[in-house]
């Protein structure tokens, strides 16, 4: 929440609209430039209703697509700085097993993103991790890089560097009305404000506010069910805070893929989860009861009496979480196709969180005017035909 002793102003350099990781690591990014950056965040902080909640998300080396593989080092080495910018911890090193069909494509990239040669088999994984059972004729991956990030703790983080830096963070304004131009013009709940740069990472939100700027991006809200399965007895699995992340690739079972997360949150549960979820428009969230039947849950039930037998087979927790994922998952980090100064974040698919410190570089470069220090193409809005709508 805005400190009390901060002035209203209204002009700032960078306006950046939402607070989730992606929205906080661009304004930690800028105003370590000394720009004078306003980050308006809709919910008063913190809250659970968008994508950046909870206390773990997984972060690894491994990557079928080099685009991003290549991304990872640098955002190890920027999730360090963090934690010896804050004196917090944010990183638990776990190692992951990667889980599929011998030579199925993904998992053959990932290995070769990782430089290693070793393959486990059902034996071998089970040797090494007994909580886990493979099945016969699959193989197992490990990407010992790696872990668990505390993902509330790393947004309070974030969030601080960007004040300690003279950033201005303000929660529990919704954004009304975005007017652009040489300088944009952003009416909240709360106030007007203006600034020659914006940066739109809003979330499950990002397509109502692209849409008052004529632009159609391809983006799709989800709710994601959030398992936690409780062991069948207690320390039996194998399952406590020191096994590592898995996730499935190429599996039948599982043709969206399934992830899973050592005991963190709730003691003796581990997180299991479908890299899937059902359509939802965000502001209508909350009206989906949480007893309601779910096809994701039959999935990871089946998965699990298979795959992590130590496991009851009915979720003990069952939280939510959104995605807001593109038709091909890829992200989109671009600059508004008619408004150069307006850039977007969006379309992170479920997998941007470990990647937020880079993403927010990439966005602060764009904003700047700085040729970004990655490739940006698979990241463009022109991928999408006929995005632009009224801005023409």
């Amino acid at each position: 929440m805005a400190a009390p002793s901060q002035p209203q102003k209204s002009t700032y350099d960078v306006i950046v609209i939402g607070a989730g990781i992606q929205g906080s690591f661009t304004a930690y990014h800028l105003a370590q430039r000394h720009k004078d950056t306003l980050l308006l965040e809709q919910f008063l902080l913190p809250h659970s209703r968008g994508s950046s909640h909870g206390q773990s998300r997984i972060i690894r080396s491994a990557y079928p697509q080099e685009y991003y593989s290549r991304m990872m080092p640098e955002s190890f080495r920027l999730w360090q700085q963090l934690e010896a910018e804050t004196g917090t911890t944010l990183y638990r090193q776990t190692g992951l097993v990667l889980l599929g069909p011998p030579g199925e494509p993904e998992l053959e990239a990932c290995r070769r993103s990782l430089g290693v040669d070793e393959v486990l088999d059902a034996a071998a994984l089970a040797q090494r991790f007994p909580g886990f059972r493979l099945q016969a004729g699959q193989v197992a991956v490990l990407d010992n890089t790696a872990g668990v990030l505390f993902a509330d703790r790393a947004l309070r983080a974030v969030q601080e560097v960007f004040r300690r830096h003279g950033g201005t963070l303000r929660d529990g304004e919704k954004v009304l009305r975005i007017e652009p131009g040489a300088t944009v013009t952003v009416t909240t709940t709360a106030g007007v404000y203006k600034a020659p740069r914006l940066i739109i990472t809003a979330g499950a939100w990002t397509g109502a506010f692209v849409e008052q700027l004529g632009l159609h991006l391809p983006l799709q809200p989800l709710r994601i069910d959030v398992c936690y399965w409780r062991e069948k007895q207690p320390g039996s699995a194998g399952l406590g805070s020191v096994t590592p992340c898995f996730l499935t690739l190429g599996l039948s079972q599982a043709p969206h893929g399934i992830y899973g997360l050592p005991s963190i949150e709730y003691p003796g549960l581990m997180k299991v989860c479908h890299h899937h979820g059902s359509p939802i428009d965000p502001e209508k969230r909350d009206q989906v009861p949480s007893s309601a039947p779910c096809p994701d849950i039959t999935v990871l039930s089946s998965f699990i009496s298979s795959y992590l037998p130590g496991l009851e087979t009915q979720p003990a927790v069952r939280e939510t979480c959104l995605y807001t994922n593109t038709p091909d998952e890829d992200f989109i980090l671009d600059r508004h196709p008619k408004f150069s100064n307006i850039v977007i974040g969006a379309g992170f698919s479920g997998h941007g969180f470990k990647l937020a410190p880079v993403v927010g570089k990439l966005l602060c470069q764009l904003s700047l005017g700085e040729e970004p220090s990655y490739n940006m193409a698979h990241f463009a809005i022109t991928r999408f035909p006929s995005v632009l709508g009224a801005a023409q």
